[in-house]
């Protein structure tokens, strides 16, 4: 396995690796970043958390011209909470270098991202619709640019982005070296790809290498009315330090972390219709363990790379193979272990099996866990804190009322009582929740909903009017695009008591 010093790069740009805890390049890193420092472009094909961003960042920065204060590297990408991540992980990666990435996204001021280009950053990250607003304005000018990167072309592809890619890109210089990175590779992917990238070379990452062995997934075969319970009690057996819930829909968002909330978890939301602000403020919440539970949709958690995260649960079955690979992949990061659980109603057992199948990798059942089971778990973890906190010491101070109280009580009693009090017990407080359609498969292998149709629309996030895409497409700022609409089989849904 390559090392970040076998590549020769700047002195500067490989102290700042070192810091960032980098050690040995991963196989999209160890492929992607010699072709693209020798000049050549690139079709990338790879998921998030297989280190695809330190692949194009890394010669990114390594090739900026510091004698030249004006943008010379744009990164599309479909979101805007990637484009943050992108420049963070960036900024990081050229800190030492002096290079400064700058994310420029729909749903933010203008006037304030306007005067941070006055101070001339290196590198745009942008989701398109903003960059074409600022293009337009020329408060972007393509002509200095020399590379563009295409991140997660099959997502924006998904989210109507590729008129906007194909305009932007024919603004920018020809000579410019182009690296375009895509989990599949769909024809308009394809098609984009030979018509602006010249002779590029094509790097794989195999579906093999991207599900990661040291993330345990399992299923919970579950009627929709009893998925909300078992939820509770997975999350209390399994005491979660930081866990992911995934939902298919902004609704179903909602309810969850609402009635998480209700049940005594901390827990809140993240999904398109919420402002920037509290995006931001929800995600740094669950960054600094604030929240425990992070309840989320497909496209508002793309791109969220947050470190220590223990479990992620599938309440909603994904739409299909690639979705669950890259929820799956929030988990397990960075050599650690981590667990993945997904909820099955009965309908959707043969979903299961073609994501089995396309992901190349077994998903073992596990039964309903009981009431019982919860509660057992959350005591052995009240006699695990008390053995720790023997083990620690300092309890002097507490001996004299402890042999106070055994005088009135005998010992058994009083430790019973100590862990009855410290004990979580599983909440049984009522929380309604909105059903949601099963998916089923079709017979081209594809999954829909009750009321088919194709499983994405251009806006992410199917409910209520409006995709995850927000601002991105409108110079106002405003949703933009055509509404996705709910599935059809939710219109008839029933609000069901657990």
């Amino acid at each position: 396995m390559a090392t970040f010093f076998d590549f020769n790069l700047d002195n500067k740009v490989t102290r700042a690796l070192t810091e960032m805890g980098f050690e040995e390049a991963t196989p999209i890193q160890t492929q992607t970043i010699p072709t693209t420092l020798a000049g050549k472009d690139i079709i990338g094909q790879a998921q998030t958390g297989t280190g695809k961003t330190a692949a194009f960042g890394v010669p990114l920065i390594e090739k900026i011209d510091m004698s030249k204060d004006y943008i010379q590297g744009i990164i599309l990408t479909p979101t805007r909470e990637l484009a943050v991540q992108v420049a963070e992980e960036l900024n990081k990666i050229g800190q030492f270098k002096g290079v400064r990435a700058l994310p420029i996204y729909g749903g933010q001021d203008i006037g304030r991202q306007i005067k941070a280009l006055k101070r001339n950053p290196h590198i745009i990250v942008a989701t398109p619709g903003r960059l074409m607003d600022h293009m337009r304005r020329r408060t972007i000018k393509p002509q200095t640019i020399s590379m563009v990167i295409l991140d997660e072309a099959d997502e924006m592809l998904n989210m109507g982005f590729v008129d906007d890619i194909e305009t932007i890109l024919k603004e920018i210089p020809e000579e410019r070296q182009t690296l375009l990175f895509s989990a599949t590779m769909p024809k308009q992917i394809k098609s984009l790809a030979e018509r602006f990238l010249r002779d590029p070379e094509m790097i794989t990452v195999k579906a093999t290498e991207i599900t990661m062995p040291n993330i345990q997934q399992e299923y919970v075969e579950v009627p929709e009315k009893q998925k909300f319970d078992v939820l509770c009690r997975l999350l209390d057996i399994h005491g979660a330090d930081l866990a992911i819930v995934f939902g298919r829909t902004k609704r179903r968002v909602d309810e969850l972390a609402e009635a998480l909330s209700k049940r005594g978890y901390d827990a809140e939301g993240i999904h398109g219709d919420l402002n920037q602000a509290k995006r931001d403020s929800v995600i740094r919440k669950f960054k600094s363990k604030t929240i425990e539970v992070l309840v989320a949709t497909d496209v508002a958690a793309r791109g969220l790379d947050i470190s220590g995260v223990t479990h992620v649960f599938n309440f909603d079955i994904p739409q299909d193979p690639e979705s669950y690979v890259h929820r799956v992949g929030r988990t397990g990061r960075a050599g650690k272990t981590g667990l993945a659980i997904t909820f099955a109603t009965p309908r959707e057992i043969g979903h299961l099996k073609t994501i089995e199948r396309v992901s190349k990798r077994k998903i073992d059942r596990k039964p309903i866990p009981s009431f019982a089971e919860a509660i057992e778990s959350q005591q052995q973890a009240t006699v695990e804190k008390i053995v720790s906190t023997v083990e620690g010491g300092g309890l002097e101070p507490y001996k004299a009322m402890a042999e106070h109280l055994l005088e009135e009580t005998d010992s058994v009693t009083l430790l019973s009582a100590a862990l009855k009090l410290l004990t979580k017990e599983p909440d049984t407080t009522p929380v309604r929740l909105t059903e949601e359609a099963p998916l089923r498969v079709k017979s081209g292998g594809g999954f829909k909903g009750k009321g088919g149709g194709k499983p994405r629309g251009r806006g992410g996030d199917r409910n209520r009017g409006g995709g995850d895409k927000g601002g991105f497409r409108r110079s106002s700022g405003g949703g933009g695009g055509r509404p996705s609409g709910e599935r059809r089989g939710q219109q008839k849904s029933k609000t069901k008591k657990y």
